[in-house]
């Protein structure tokens, strides 16, 4: 136990039982021993390691952490890892701008490589202005600067009072999930879960590589139609178009094949204008009879609309625009004429902008344009982290199977996404949305550096050609590996890129395929099964709910995969944070708050109460320079700390308690405890908050004074009752908000007790001996108690004024609760002669003041 200060205060407590807790172990998880019956286990989010944390994770981390301190107080062995996601493109983004370089992978590695420039503040972050580095370099300047973010973010975590065991700590790039990554990998392409193909490819080309259906998003832009002429057996077919430059990639026009106006054309041709190329007319669903003029030409590809015609209707590949986002240098085949090469070398080797202006000049001088263009304003797809609109390009990637294609592995994951228990239910409709709106497969394999290599190599043909149908793969005894630098198994270095020998593949995977393992990653599910089998299916997966798609998604398609089921029993959903123009924060709008110096102005205990005021699925709202809710939180705290101080510095000896107020205020904390630990069992944290606090409050305002001069100067049986309930009272209380607030609480309970609080049990309705249920006799003489101090305030007197006499009106069926509370009500108000009469409604009257 601790010494109990003469004023308790809130500062330096984090840093005070942080260190603690560390030192002793609170929080560790040890398997030993256990069975799985015994254990909590969390798969918890890894946050990304690039630059620094936001409002937006302290917020449902904390939704976690309260559920994690919950189950420890109810016997459970928690295990509570934390991961750092640090691959992927916002690490390559923030490692390109802070040291000022950019990968070239032709460069050799230099050992002594110095970067230019640490810290990205008012530096270029244009690539012309950035220092070319080989690959291996820019790696080293990942780790380098994703491990300082990671002790920025955990010291963050520890100020937050996160009780995450330490120890249990992984990182996605680490060699142990490199290598559990890879493993997974070997065994979907194993089953045929995970292949490769030549395909159309969303595109991002400012960071040139490839983008999978998760990963995108829509934003309004500016656009224009252009009505062209092409040619039919009828004369002039009119068709509008905002990607007029993608012509010459034009592969056929459609109709819905229920438009009369052109069901006399299909299975014709038409003539493509200005470059004269003879294309199909053909009947889809997808055409929209009421957009434009009804006909639409498809190009390979101009959206991906235009990729589901290509594929269903079996059109050839006339691609046109390369990686870099500019048109190709050389023409499709189906460009044969002379006029044709002729005006598409107007085209090559410009951007889609400019080939758009381009392309209009040549339709205006052939005529073959009506009027001007259209503006409009229409969604565009874009990468969700990228600044330009996404292309289609035809690239060969590496794909997993995920039910895009599959009715059957479609169905198969909606059925185990229903045996999950959703935190609101309601999410468990986006996740099926979701799942039953994919129109492909998972598109894993990014044309980067910073990431888990897919791990195979390909048999060079006699012309140093790769032979993709000859994949080489590895024995699982060799991961984790990079296929750029190690070399399979059958031959040696010097055959690498040589006729007849190999080469490395040298994409890597997607952040979300080593980020969808996070269960087996904690779990050391690549180990064996000793504690993988202890773990797993996890309890609980928390997250966010804008990444349902992604996260979510991918881990329980990784598990249908391996285990057959579903990875979790619940999924508790975080709503978003919300500015005080209720816009959601994000880092992309620059309106997000740092939490560290809230944390540092106000405590963590008041940040943590404003978070779990919020329930699952519940937006929340703050104003950084009014943050109310998280005032509130701190005056809990505070109040926490006073009230108890208070309790406890009561002379006197415990006894038994006898007196009708006594008993029904602990009656009444029994329902709260009733009342917060279902809320806890059905992940209702907040509930369980608003009801402990309410209580609490009113205990302090209320019972606290009612009883504190019987506490004090009562007769031996008084005293006893009072004492003993004020102590038992505290002692439950301080147990309920220990997940709320477990410094303050900590504190407090140091006071008077050996070990910590968050190691205690949780309170039942039994440690209050409550034989029944409350009666609302503390709401009942609560209200006299105030209907006492408003009359005292309306004769403009102190409260320590004395009374002479005063009269209580009270309903028959609450008689019986102020006549057991009229001794206490007596001595709170001073009142030297206290008559209760009968009344419709509870009212203090004919209050007469004692003369000074």
């Amino acid at each position: 136990m601790s010494a109990m200060p003469e004023k308790p205060a809130l500062e330096g407590l984090e840093e005070k039982w942080g260190a603690r807790w560390e030192q002793d172990g609170t929080y560790r998880f040890d398997a030993a021993g256990r069975t799985r019956d015994e254990i909590y286990s969390i798969d918890t989010p890894p946050p990304t390691a690039s630059g620094s944390l936001h409002i937006g994770h302290v917020f449902s981390y904390t939704h976690t952490d309260v559920v994690a301190r919950f189950q420890r107080m109810r016997g459970k062995h928690v295990f509570y890892p934390m991961g750092w996601d640090d691959n992927g493109l916002p690490t390559e983004r923030r490692v390109q701008n802070y040291y000022g370089v950019r990968v070239d992978p032709t460069l050799p590695y230099d050992p002594q490589f110095t970067p230019p420039q640490e810290g990205g503040e008012g530096k270029s972050a244009k690539a012309a202005d950035q220092v070319p580095v080989s690959r291996r370099n820019f790696i080293e300047l990942c780790e380098r600067l994703t491990e300082e973010d990671e002790e920025k973010f955990e010291h963050l975590w520890r100020s937050l009072g996160l009780s995450v065991d330490w120890s249990q700590t992984y990182r996605t790039i680490s060699d142990d999930a490199r290598r559990t990554s890879q493993l997974a990998f070997l065994r979907n392409l194993e089953r045929g879960e995970a292949y490769q193909a030549d395909a159309p490819t969303l595109w991002d080309v400012t960071f040139r590589t490839a983008v999978a259906q998760a990963e995108l998003e829509d934003r309004e832009q500016p656009g224009a139609y252009s009505t062209l002429l092409f040619t039919s057996q009828d004369g002039d077919l009119r068709i509008d178009t905002t990607r007029p430059e993608l012509l010459p990639s034009c592969v056929a026009v459609v109709a819905h094949p229920d438009d009369e106006r052109y069901r006399h054309l299909f299975g014709t041709t038409v003539t493509t204008p200005v470059f004269g190329v003879e294309v199909p007319f053909v009947a889809h669903e997808l055409a929209q009879i009421d957009k434009g003029t009804g006909v639409a030409m498809i190009c390979t590809f101009g959206d991906v609309t235009d990729v589901t015609w290509w594929r269903e209707l079996d059109l050839p590949n006339r691609s046109v625009i390369g990686f870099d986002g500019r048109f190709q240098a050389e023409a499709p085949e189906a460009l044969a004429s002379e006029a044709a090469q002729a005006a598409y070398a107007e085209l090559a080797g410009k951007t889609v902008f400019s080939a758009k202006k381009a392309m209009l000049e040549l339709l205006q001088e052939a005529g073959r344009v009506i009027g001007e263009p259209r503006t409009i304003t229409h969604p565009v797809k874009f990468f969700e982290k990228g600044d330009k609109p996404l292309e289609i390009v035809s690239t060969r990637q590496w794909y997993i199977r995920n039910g895009g294609r599959d009715g059957d592995l479609r169905e198969r994951l909606v059925e185990l996404g229903r045996q999950i228990e959703w935190h609101p239910e309601h999410m468990r409709t986006r996740y099926e949305n979701w799942v039953n709106g994919l129109n492909g497969d998972w598109l894993i394999s990014r044309q980067r550096f910073f990431g888990v290599p897919i791990p195979v190599w390909y048999a060079l043909d006699e012309e140093g050609q790769p032979d993709h149908a000859q994949v080489l793969l590895p024995r699982i005894d060799q991961l984790p590996l990079d296929p750029s630098s190690d070399v399979p198994d059958g031959y040696d270095e010097s055959q690498r890129g040589a006729p007849g020998g190999f080469a490395g593949e040298v994409d890597v995977m997607d952040t979300w395929a080593t980020s969808s393992l996070t269960p087996q990653l904690a779990g050391r599910w690549a180990d064996g099964q000793d504690l993988w089998s202890l773990l797993a299916p996890f309890d609980l997966r928390p997250q966010g709910q804008d990444i349902i798609r992604t996260w979510l998604f991918s881990t329980l398609l990784r598990s249908a995969f391996e285990d057959g089921r579903a990875p979790w029993a619940h999924a508790g959903i975080s709503g978003w944070i919300l500015d005080p123009d209720r816009k959601k924060m994000s880092k992309s709008k620059g309106n997000v708050v740092t939490p560290q110096g809230m944390l540092d102005e106000h405590g963590s205990d008041g940040v943590r109460y404003w978070a779990a005021s919020s329930r699952l699925g519940a937006d929340a709202t703050l104003d950084p320079q009014n943050p109310k809710m998280v005032k509130i939180g701190r005056r809990l705290a505070m109040k926490v700390l006073n009230a108890a101080r208070f309790v406890l510095s009561m002379e006197g000896e415990p006894g038994a308690v006898t007196q009708p107020l006594d008993a029904e205020m602990l009656a009444e904390l029994a329902d709260v405890v009733r009342v917060a630990t279902r809320s806890f069992e059905g992940y209702d944290h907040a509930k369980a908050l608003e009801a402990t606090e309410a209580f609490f409050w009113t205990f302090c305002d209320d019972y606290l004074e009612l009883v504190k001069e019987r506490a004090y100067s009562g007769d031996a049986e008084g005293r006893g009752s009072a004492i003993a309930a004020l102590r038992t009272a505290i002692d439950v209380q301080l147990r309920l908000l220990a997940p709320f607030l477990p410094f303050a609480t900590e504190e407090v309970w140091s006071w008077s007790h050996e070990g910590s609080i968050h190691a205690a049990a949780w309170p039942t309705p039994d440690d209050l001996g409550a034989e029944h249920g409350s009666t609302g006799m503390l709401g009942t003489v609560g209200q006299a108690l105030i209907g006492i101090r408003r009359a005292k305030t309306d004769a403009k007197a102190s409260q320590k004024t004395p009374v002479a006499s005063a009269v209580i009106g009270v309903p028959a069926a609450h008689r019986e609760h102020i006549e057991g509370a009229a001794e206490d009500l007596r001595a709170v108000g001073r009142i030297r002669d206290l008559r209760i009469e009968d009344a419709e409604e509870l009212v203090v009257r004919d209050i007469v003041l004692e003369e000074a």
